[in-house]
């Protein structure tokens, strides 16, 4: 496990921005992030529209999403509305490259077309090992050790066949959700963590606590992207 401390989130958010952007510069012809929601995630994406725009190779990056909140894509709780704000229109991505999650008829059928697109995005229905679907995945961690949209208790969890699943939140919305053969289909993957009231999950999710987060089997351990006041520990890493 990789763990880098920053002082503040906004250090923590243009360290990303830069690692992301390095990765994304070194990268094949086609080059594909899984991006997250969450305030942390979208200062990274304001850097990389502003600071790092000029240096991103826009052109051969497709923006896919691990999770949506089953709500219009104007929707102020929208993660593609955030997104877009953020990065897509001030850095004019390009639309062929903006892979938004469907979010009108059934949540079901909504789910297996964002599946079918990543499908032909990969070019087979069948994961491969020997190659990655994704290259980066960005991930944050919910106070209940969610996340995307994978929550404790919920059948999604079990999932190994599908790529993308609807997921029956009782508390809030229906949301959309890749699953963990999708997500851990990644060259690399970056969990991104801010403040003191993430503290205590971090460190269950370090300390090997069955909870959704630690569930993440990726090809590699992720990298943690920290800030100060969420480190717990340091024995636990």
């Amino acid at each position: 496990m990789t763990v880098a401390v920053y002082p503040t989130p906004e250090d923590l958010a243009r360290a990303t921005a830069a690692w992301l952007r390095e990765r994304a510069v070194a990268g094949g012809p086609q080059f594909a992030v899984c991006l997250a929601g969450g305030s942390t995630p979208r200062r990274v994406y304001e850097l990389l529209a502003s600071t790092e725009r000029a240096r991103f190779p826009w052109e051969r990056v497709h923006w896919f999403f691990g999770d949506e909140r089953f709500v219009p894509h104007d929707h102020p709780d929208s993660n593609f509305r955030m997104a877009r704000e953020a990065m897509f229109d001030a850095a004019s991505v390009p639309a062929a490259n903006q892979h938004p999650i469907p979010t009108a008829g059934q949540p079901a059928q909504a789910a297996q077309r964002y599946e079918n697109e990543l499908h032909e995005f990969y070019g087979a229905a069948t994961l491969d090992p020997r190659r990655p679907l994704f290259d980066v995945v960005l991930l944050g961690l919910g106070e209940d050790g969610h996340t995307a949209s994978l929550f404790p208790g919920t059948t999604a969890l079990q999932e190994r066949e599908r790529w993308v699943v609807d997921v029956r939140n009782p508390k809030a919305e229906p949301r959309i959700s890749l699953t963990y053969p999708a997500l851990e289909s990644s060259r690399e993957i970056a969990f991104l963590v801010t403040g003191a009231h993430k503290r205590d999950i971090l460190a269950r999710v370090w300390g090997g606590e069955d909870l959704p987060a630690a569930r993440l089997q990726g090809r590699a351990a992720p990298d943690w992207f920290i800030d100060r006041a969420a480190e717990p520990n340091a024995n636990m890493r």
